[in-house]
């Protein structure tokens, strides 16, 4: 039996912001919140073949308000749980999620402040985040994991004016002795503190259909150490199909197992086996031909 290193469930594909760097296309899929009944049975079908979900593709996972009963089914199921968020939530939900055993990691995408208008001031936006940090070191085993994932390429011009201010202010509100971005010019991933973490990368471009074809002889991990799981049910062959554009099968219609060994899946599989594309929306993804072996 295949094992995942991790399997995606997008419990929401709703969000509150409309962050410059994530796919437009995704406002055409109808608007959904994943019920109880929904996740349980996902659980179910997964449970076999990965110890890893995570709380993520599109959408913000604070939004369903079910998050905390879904952390406590799947610690029922023997999971752990990773959560990405954009963290303007954070304070919100933080007492729902400290104490749960399935927790192992948020992720929390700090880039999202300035790839919006968000309603409210920045210093308040990493307060509240720093606060959870603060907490979460104290109280739990939780694994915190700050993203600025806003840096510029040569195609690619991030927002990122504010990086120098948010890092100013970590580290007055988590009380470090480093000075981030001297230590962020000489690496980009930086151990903070005890199971706390924050990481520099640059801006990529989400795969599109609309695009240029941009490699063809590429190799993905999509379908060996991942899956995704759309909050209607499809599943996909990796976090970045946000639009289910390689609709592999449906969870709630058939059986994981039948979804992964279906021709369609196959051939993705043994395409990449051969550092070949056979999914039109594989060739146009920036992202495998940055991790392209």
């Amino acid at each position: 039996m295949r094992k995942f290193k991790k399997i995606y469930v997008e419990i929401t594909n709703i969000c509150n912001l409309s962050c410059n760097f994530c796919p437009s296309s995704s406002l055409g899929r109808a608007k959904k919140l994943m019920k109880e009944e929904g996740f349980a049975h996902i659980l179910k079908e997964i449970k076999p073949y990965t110890d890893h979900i995570y709380f993520h593709l599109m959408g913000e996972p604070f939004l369903n308000k079910n998050v905390d009963h879904f952390l406590d089914l799947a610690a029922e199921s023997g999971l752990k749980v990773n959560i990405t968020t954009n963290g303007t939530l954070i304070k919100k939900v933080k007492e729902k999620l400290l104490p749960k055993k399935a927790l192992r990691q948020v992720n929390i995408s700090l880039h999202s402040f300035e790839a919006n208008d968000i309603n409210k001031d920045l210093d308040t936006y990493v307060s509240d985040i720093a606060n959870f940090i603060n907490e979460a070191t104290e109280k739990s085993d939780i694994i915190c994991a700050i993203r600025l994932w806003n840096m510029d390429t040569e195609e690619l011009k991030a927002s990122n004016a504010l990086n120098d201010d948010i890092l100013s202010m970590l580290e007055d509100k988590l009380n470090l002795e480093i000075r981030l971005s001297e230590e962020l010019q000489h690496k980009t991933n930086i151990k903070l503190k005890e199971r706390v973490y924050i990481n520099m990368a640059e801006k990529f471009e989400w795969p599109d259909m609309d695009r240029d074809i941009i490699d063809e002889n590429v190799f993905c991990y999509g379908l060996r150490d991942q899956i995704g799981i759309l909050v209607d049910g499809t599943v996909v062959p990796c976090c970045l199909d946000s639009e289910g554009n390689i609709p592999l099968g449906n969870i709630f219609e058939s059986s994981l197992e039948d979804i992964i060994m279906s021709e369609r899946a196959k051939n993705m599989y043994d395409g990449f086996s051969r550092r070949c594309a056979v999914e039109e929306l594989c060739k146009r993804c920036g992202y495998a031909k940055r991790h392209k072996k």
